[in-house]
């Protein structure tokens, strides 16, 4: 699945791309990505901005982080002009222009090195809200709201239905 749409800085020229890639950070997120990284290459790449990599566990979620993305970007007018991977189960590649996005399967990633490319390039925070710091990873219990029993109602009592009376051959008398 290699669309080529046309070029993408045409097509998304005047795109805000770094608000771009933390929109599609924050879906990947949603869809239960991990180790989502944004780096950005504006000074030191010719073909990009920023490059987004994330890595899913399977490819049923590689195939629901792309759409996810895709979908978003598109409702806001934005399309990739590139697409790469489309037969692979293992990972994909979305280029709009200035934001390319990389999703990979864990030994994928690895495989290709990613991270260690882009190791000098700076990154970009993205989480929507900071860590707090000393949290143990506890999960903080509160106690459950004040719950009303429930109103008794009267039984209604309906009569049992009738049951219409069957006529037995002969036949089945002798049995």
């Amino acid at each position: 699945m290699n669309d080529n749409i046309g070029p993408s800085s045409d097509r998304n020229a005047g795109a805000d791309f770094r608000a771009m890639a933390i929109t599609a950070a924050r879906l990947a997120d949603a869809k239960k990505a991990e180790d989502i990284r944004i780096y950005d290459a504006g000074k030191r790449s010719p073909l990009t901005d920023f490059l987004l990599v994330a890595t899913v566990d399977n490819p049923a979620q590689l195939e629901a982080v792309e759409e996810e993305i895709s979908v978003a970007f598109k409702k806001d007018g934005f399309y990739a002009g590139h697409r790469d991977g489309g037969q692979s189960r293992h990972w994909r590649v979305l280029d709009y222009g200035g934001l390319i996005v990389h999703l990979f399967e864990k030994a994928a990633r690895e495989s290709f090195s990613f991270d260690s490319i882009y190791s000098d390039y700076p990154t970009v925070k993205w989480q929507a809200r900071p860590a707090r710091s000393g949290n143990t990873g506890k999960k903080v219990r509160r106690p459950a709201a004040a719950r009303k029993p429930a109103a008794r109602k009267p039984a209604v009592r309906k009569p049992a239905a009738r049951k219409k009376a069957v006529k037995r051959s002969p036949r089945s008398a002798r049995k």
